[in-house]
C-alpha cells in the first residue's frame, strides 16, 4: 500500500527550471511548460494516478472521464501552486492579489494574547500567506510543526532567492516529545502554531474520521494536541483562482471542547470537506489517502 511517508518529493532542479522560465518568459508563461510535466505525470506515476482517480470518481462522483481528466488538471494545478510560491519568494508579490475571507479571526485571535493555533492542509499554498500579511498589517510569528523527515535542500534553494527572510520557523516533531516545549514556549511569546491535519504515516499515533463518505486515518498529534491547550483554534486555507488571485479563508472552530480530539477532529473534517468541494483539484495528497485500493 502506497502511505505517506513523511517525506517531501521534489528536486532542485524542478525549481531552478521554474525560477528559470519565471525569470525569463514569466509567471504565465511558465504556466505552459506545465503541460509536457502534468501529461509525464500522468504517463508515468501509475500508482498516484490510480489513488487520484479513486478521489476524483469514487469520492467525488465524478463519470470515468471526467475524473481521468481531472487526473492531468490536479497535476497542472499544483505545478502552478509551485511557480507562484516560487515567483513570490523571488520577490514578484505584486503579481498576484490577495483576497481575505475571515482574517478577523487570525486579528481577535491575536488580540487574546494567548497565542493560538492554525490548523490547515495539503490543499491550496498555504506557505505563500506569510507574504500577503503585510497588507493588513498582520505582524505576527508562524511555527509550522512538521513531521517531514528530511532536511529538505528545496527549502534552502527557495530561501537563497528569496528577497526577504521568512516569518515561519519550523518545530519538527520529535521522538523524545521535546517539540511540546517548543509549542507551549511559542504560545505563551503570543505566537501561532500552525498543523496540517490531513497526513499521518505509518507507525505515528491516527484517528479516524469519515471525508467524503468514507472512513480514512487522520494524525492524532494534530488534535491531541491542539484540544488540550486551551487556546483557539483555527482552520486556515490559501486556495489558488484566476488571474494570479489567491484567496485565503479563516474560521474558528466552534463548540470544541476541552481534551476532545476526536470532537475537534470532527470540525476539522467537516470544514476540510467543504474546501475539498469546492477547489477539488487543489487537494494535493497523490497516495492511498482512504485504505481503500490494493
Amino acid at each position: 500500500m502506497n502511505k505517506w511517508k513523511g517525506k517531501s518529493k521534489g528536486t532542485v532542479l524542478g525549481y531552478r527550471i521554474f525560477v528559470w522560465c519565471i525569470r525569463n518568459i514569466g509567471i504565465r508563461s511558465s504556466y505552459c511548460v506545465l503541460y509536457f510535466v502534468a501529461a509525464y505525470y500522468v504517463l508515468f506515476q501509475k500508482k498516484s494516478n490510480q489513488y487520484i482517480l479513486y478521489y476524483f470518481q469514487k469520492r467525488l462522483n465524478l463519470s470515468y472521464w471526467k475524473a481521468k481528466r481531472s487526473i492531468f488538471k490536479s497535476y497542472f494545478t499544483f505545478g502552478q501552486v509551485l511557480i507562484d510560491k516560487t515567483a513570490i519568494s523571488a520577490g514578484l508579490r505584486e503579481k498576484y492579489t490577495y483576497e481575505f475571507d475571515g482574517i478577523e479571526n487570525l486579528r481577535n485571535l491575536l488580540a487574546a494574547k494567548k497565542g493560538g493555533v492554525l490548523i490547515s492542509a495539503h490543499i491550496g499554498n498555504f506557505e505563500v500567506a506569510e507574504h500577503f500579511f503585510a497588507d493588513i498589517d498582520f505582524d505576527c510569528q508562524i511555527n509550522l510543526v512538521t513531521t517531514d523527515q528530511e532536511v529538505t535542500v528545496i527549502k534552502e534553494y527557495l530561501e537563497s532567492i528569496s528577497v526577504k527572510e521568512s516569518n515561519i520557523k519550523f518545530i519538527y516533531v520529535k521522538e523524545d516529545m521535546s517539540h511540546i516545549f517548543e509549542i507551549n514556549q511559542a504560545l505563551s511569546n503570543n505566537e501561532l502554531i500552525c498543523f496540517t491535519g490531513d497526513r499521518y504515516f505509518e507507525g505515528s499515533k491516527f484517528l479516524e474520521a469519515d471525508l467524503l463518505g468514507k472512513s480514512a486515518k487522520f494524525p492524532a498529534g494534530p488534535f491531541l494536541i491542539a484540544s488540550r491547550l486551551g487556546v483557539p483554534v483555527v482552520y486556515v486555507y490559501v486556495m489558488k483562482e484566476n488571474n494570479l488571485h489567491y484567496h485565503l479563508y479563516a474560521r474558528v472552530a466552534q463548540n470544541i471542547k476541552n481534551r476532545d480530539s476526536q470532537g475537534l477532529l470532527q470540525s476539522y473534517v467537516q470544514n476540510l470537506e467543504t474546501m475539498v468541494k469546492k477547489y477539488p483539484l487543489q487537494w494535493f495528497n497523490y497516495f492511498d489517502f482512504w485504505d481503500d485500493i490494493d
